[in-house]
């Protein structure tokens, strides 16, 4: 190092005449090659708040699917994390409910075969005088009752839709919608209560999802809707999926004294899993402005930051700065730096080495 440090940076001769004194250093047309030069400027401060959350669905695009019916199961065709497709099969069920109703409707539809022949036979022998229009005007409401039931029960039965029970007590769960199977609570052999009033399936097409992260009182100031947000998971930590704030919560959390906000995520890889924890950074530009310069450009020593101004090959110097924060690679300063500094951003550690000597 410190023969290609002799090498890069070449000294100005001094007059023998002279009293002995430290060479200026320069920079040789080698190192400047391997440096870089940029310009202080000023900038709005970016501002970034590091957040903890939770993936979960797009509640607007999710469907629970219920059962119509108590019963046995009987067979579940899918498994969790399944994709679907609109009107699939999801599982079969045995219901004694199903039974029930189509054995109403078969006697149903007998009491209303005998009134209806009930009503022409009336309706014969009134029009040939022989029977009272009381007596038809009777048999046709008892036909129209007995027809009401018939289709009450049908109507019934088509709750579960059409083509998805049978006769014999079993009936099908369907899927809704495309999308996947992000819940499901049903096993075959387990048992359907008539009380039952849980979902059996959740089904999302997870192309978008939802971030819920939680925000401390003392930054519920900087965060406001539209502001951008990069997500990061443990599961894929070199990937980075950006969003924005559409919705912050009105109160904070009893409990924790947190407030929730929401991002709104796109998943068109289909990556991000419900229930993934996930590390949130929301960025946002405030309102002030200050000096800035690449991170790069800093040399920390001594528990100080320092850079290295240049004005000239030959005219360096190092100068202490205090830095206001640090957000993607740029450094706000509060003081050391006026705007239209120039300082060296890369490799700049030899000449600031070279230059304390």
């Amino acid at each position: 190092m410190v023969a290609s440090l002799i090498l890069l940076l070449t000294a100005c001769e001094t007059k023998n005449s002279d009293p002995p004194k430290k060479d200026k250093v320069c920079i040789s047309d080698t190192l400047r090659k391997m440096i870089r030069i940029d310009t202080v400027k000023t900038t709005n401060i970016d501002d970034e708040l590091v957040l903890s959350g939770e993936i979960g669905f797009d509640e607007n695009k999710v469907v629970k699917v219920f059962p119509f019916s108590s019963g046995q199961v009987l067979e579940v065709k899918v498994s969790l994390g399944d994709k679907v497709n609109q009107g699939q099969v999801l599982a079969e069920i045995r219901s004694a409910e199903i039974v029930g109703n189509y054995s109403d409707l078969s006697s149903a539809e007998r009491d209303e075969s005998i009134a209806k022949r009930q009503m022409d036979n009336e309706e014969s022998l009134f029009k040939n005088g022989i029977a009272s229009e009381k007596e038809y005007t009777e048999a046709k409401l008892n036909f129209e009752k007995a027809s009401a039931l018939v289709n009450k029960i049908k109507d019934q039965i088509a709750i579960n839709g059409r083509g998805n029970t049978s006769a014999n007590g079993t009936y099908v769960i369907k899927a809704p919608r495309d999308g996947y199977i992000v819940e499901k609570k049903i096993n075959p052999g387990s048992y359907i209560r008539q009380d039952n009033t849980d979902n059996l399936f959740t089904i999302s097409d997870l192309k978008n999802v939802w971030v819920w992260a939680n925000v401390y009182e003392i930054d519920i100031s900087k965060i406001k809707l539209g502001y951008t947000a990069k997500v990061n998971t443990l599961a894929y930590p070199d990937k980075t999926f950006t969003g924005e704030v559409d919705k912050i919560s009105d109160v904070l959390d009893p409990q924790t004294k947190v407030m929730r906000i929401r991002i709104n995520l796109p998943n068109t890889t289909g990556l991000l899993k419900p229930e993934m924890f996930a590390n949130v950074k929301v960025m946002n530009k405030e309102g002030r402005k200050a000096v800035s310069i690449p991170s790069s450009a800093l040399v920390f020593s001594n528990s100080k930051n320092f850079v290295v101004i240049y004005k000239g090959d030959c005219d360096l110097r190092i100068q202490e700065v205090s830095v206001l924060k640090n957000i993607n690679e740029v450094s706000y300063i509060s003081s050391g730096l006026q705007l239209g500094d120039k300082v060296i951003s890369e490799n700049q550690i030899l000449l600031y080495n070279a230059l304390i000597e």
